[in-house]
């Protein structure tokens, strides 16, 4: 029996050769493909500059470094996401305040952001880690607006959505991660995402400072920059100006993330038709919830997840017949360590709710017509 994961990489032998050419080189480590990298991605997002990571949650840990997070500190994140959107700044010794989310969208609810915000005294928090979950994009300029009263910084965790827009209010189409609106975003290059570099992230800014800080935090806390150094004894020179980390990508990385760029909107495109069958060929079916979308964006569509109370048969049903669905994600706010952080059952009515019924069927653009076809009539088998 054919076996059916939920995501999967698409590796091409212009991949594979971009890949040698890499090995082949003089450089393997820190060489120029990673710059190249990091402008290419920057392009396709539409953000002034990207700083290439070995993975997305180093990129969120050097994000919150950047912008300032230290202990004592609060910062508000989703809990419908991966831990480390909020374990970054856990790591940074801030605290972690959980908001509920829409459940339409599954995404951060504004209005309850807001009144968490409201409930609190000017200055208890300092940011919002906010996550463009299964690719749906947020409505970043509402999220810029309520941050900007506050007083808040943003991270766009937009992981799920490399391509993805929403139109603002003049019908502007505001890509994820163009640093317009968020102070960072974080993407992630991990095999089961729209590119795949092996373990990789990229994080997005705008703000030179911020910018500054990203490239001394991916790597020891060290520059030899002649601008930032304090004293310059020659070229040999560098300093190690605050405590970093080793958080460097590789050339090898970076060339296949260049390869893989290139079909970054085929697949995309893909994704798309994968989604449009799924909603057409499972709409009506009673019991099953397919995703809901507004007009005026483009849903990236990392994930496909559907809802049904009876998630726990379809999944043991699928998985019966090599179909492997997953479940994204258990809330954060109900992981033994949260709940050491004071977090309890009922905190996110929303966000529990949705994880008692969410299921990601198969997408990747590789998934083949004939394979969906397989997926969609096991779905309908079950619900008869």
């Amino acid at each position: 029996m054919k076996v059916i994961p939920y995501g999967r990489q698409c590796i091409t032998d212009e991949d594979i050769e971009a890949v040698a050419e890499a090995l082949r080189s003089d450089y393997l480590t820190q060489g120029p493909r990673i710059a190249e990298f990091e402008r290419k991605f920057a392009d396709y997002v539409g953000a002034p500059e990207g700083v290439a990571v070995s993975n997305a949650t180093a990129g969120l840990h050097i994000a919150c470094k950047a912008l300032g997070v230290k202990p004592g500190q609060r910062v508000i994140c989703t809990p419908i996401t991966f831990a480390a959107s909020a374990n970054c700044a856990r790591y940074c010794g801030a605290d972690v305040t959980f908001c509920d989310i829409d459940p339409k969208t599954f995404l951060i609810d504004y209005d309850k952001l807001e009144a968490i915000l409201s409930s609190h005294p000017s200055g208890t928090f300092a940011g919002v880690i906010a996550v463009d979950f299964a690719g749906y994009p947020l409505d970043m300029p509402r999220l810029r607006e309520i941050a900007d009263r506050h007083g808040l910084w943003i991270i766009e965790d937009a992981c799920h959505a490399p391509g993805a827009w929403r139109e603002d209010a003049a019908g502007v189409k505001q890509h994820a991660g163009n640093a317009r609106f968020a102070d960072c975003t974080v993407f992630s290059f991990h095999p089961v995402k729209h590119i795949a570099t092996g373990e990789g992230g990229m994080v997005t800014a705008a703000r030179p400072e911020v910018i500054e800080g990203l490239r001394l935090y991916r790597s020891h806390g060290i520059t030899k920059d002649p601008a930032r150094l304090e004293k310059n004894d020659g070229g040999w020179y560098y300093e190690m100006q605050d405590l970093g980390f080793n958080y460097r990508i590789t050339d090898i990385q970076a060339a296949l993330g260049i390869s893989q760029l290139k079909r970054a909107d085929a697949g995309l495109a893909r994704r798309q038709e994968i989604a449009g069958r799924y909603d057409r060929e499972l709409a009506g079916i009673p019991g099953l919830v397919t995703p809901f979308r507004e007009s005026g964006l483009l849903h990236a569509f990392h994930l496909y997840v559907i809802r049904t109370p009876r998630r726990k048969e379809l999944y043991d049903f699928l998985h019966d017949r090599g179909i492997l669905a997953q479940v994204h994600y258990v809330p954060l706010h109900l992981m033994p360590y949260y709940r050491e952080q004071g977090c309890r059952p009922g905190d996110c009515p929303e966000a529990e709710a949705y994880y008692s019924e969410c299921l990601s069927l198969p997408m990747f653009p590789t998934l083949t017509d004939e394979d969906q076809t397989r997926v969609i009539e096991t779905v309908k088998e079950f619900f008869k």
